[in-house]
């Protein structure tokens, strides 16, 4: 049972929860809110409002109270109807952000109106079967309507060609039918995923999928969980990292433990550059992060930088790497996509 790439499936209070399980060690995890607050990909007919000419955009008006924030809208009139995108969570609050470059997204492909052309995925290689999904793109959207794009995520390599088909004519037929329903008074027109449906589109090739309702016990999820609810992260090496978000940022702080070789700060600096993505992602932080990396020589940061872009790049959450800042700290802003863990569950 602990062998592979494990998704587990199971539900809190009627919301889905979703745990990726590699070889027993919790990988991702997503959770449903507990409230009905805007959640990014979801997509509104919205109202234009008040022009924030200090900020450069303007709210928006979602419907049943809800308020969204779009940036670099000139020349948007107040009162004009318009179809935009959450693209974060909101802080507290404050509006959610929104886009008005729509993406309808699932596991074999993304619909892009408005960038046309059709595309495959770039670690999609082998030429022939880029040739194949070539062929089966351009079968399934010959009916798209001008302006609208195609991308063949990486999923579909090796997947069979009636499921692929299946999957471009339905995110074709739904985003057909959001972008024709442009008049009306304001509201939520397609939402977001739940829990099990973003495993499902996100989280490429599984070995097995447990849907049950005790499988977080009988796995060792909630142990997992209930871990995050502590600040402090052990690591390789008896080295640590303290993980703690404020109203302003999210604080982590590297220790080296019971290691007091010459190497030990940079020991702990590396399994911090390679563990905290998955740290991060597991308890929804976003925003700005600062690290205090454990003492190491200056000549070591480009090392410890090296395997920070590396673990970052092979994240699935927007992530941009600012740099070192003149008292040795490190500054990353990642995108605010998962509401915080404590949230969502009461730990």
């Amino acid at each position: 049972m602990k062998q592979g790439r494990i998704v587990a499936i199971d539900t809190i209070d009627g919301r889905k929860m979703a745990a990726l399980l590699h070889d027993g060690k919790l990988h991702d995890l997503l959770v449903d809110p507990v409230d009905d607050r805007p959640r990014p990909t979801a997509i509104y007919r919205a109202k234009a409002g008040q022009q924030m000419k200090g900020q450069n955009g303007i709210i928006l008006d979602m419907g049943r109270g809800q308020k969204g924030f779009l940036k670099q809208a000139k020349g948007i009139a107040p009162g004009t109807i318009l179809l935009v995108q959450v693209s974060t969570h909101a802080e507290i609050g404050k509006a959610s952000p929104v886009v008005s470059k729509l993406l309808f997204k699932s596991r074999f492909a993304i619909v892009t109106p408005n960038a046309p052309g059709i595309n495959i995925a770039r670690s999609i290689r082998d030429e022939d079967e880029r040739l194949r999904l070539h062929e089966i793109a351009h079968e399934a959207f010959e009916d798209a309507p001008d302006g609208c794009g195609l991308i063949l995520r990486s999923a579909c390599e090796g997947a069979d060609e009636g499921d692929i088909y299946a999957n471009i004519a339905a995110m074709l037929q739904g985003a057909v039918t959001v972008l024709s329903d442009t008049t009306g008074s304001p509201e939520l027109l397609l939402d977001a995923p739940d829990a099990a449906e973003q495993a499902w589109a996100n989280w490429g090739e599984i070995d097995q999928v447990i849907d049950d309702e005790e499988c977080f016990e009988t796995l060792g999820v909630w142990d997992h969980i209930h871990a995050l609810d502590r600040p402090e992260c052990a690591l390789s090496g008896g080295a640590s990292m303290v993980i703690e978000p404020t109203r302003a940022l999210v604080a982590v702080d590297v220790n080296t433990g019971t290691d007091f070789s010459l190497s030990a700060g940079l020991k702990a600096n590396i399994a911090t550059a390679k563990d905290l993505p998955r740290q991060l992602r597991l308890r929804g932080l976003g925003g700005q992060i600062t690290i205090d990396f454990a003492p190491s020589p200056k000549a070591e940061r480009r090392t410890i930088e090296t395997h920070l872009r590396r673990a970052f790049k092979a994240d699935s959450i927007d992530t941009i790497l600012v740099g070192w800042t003149p008292l040795g700290h490190y500054e990353l802003q990642r995108k605010r996509e998962r509401l915080p863990l404590s949230e969502v569950l009461s730990l």
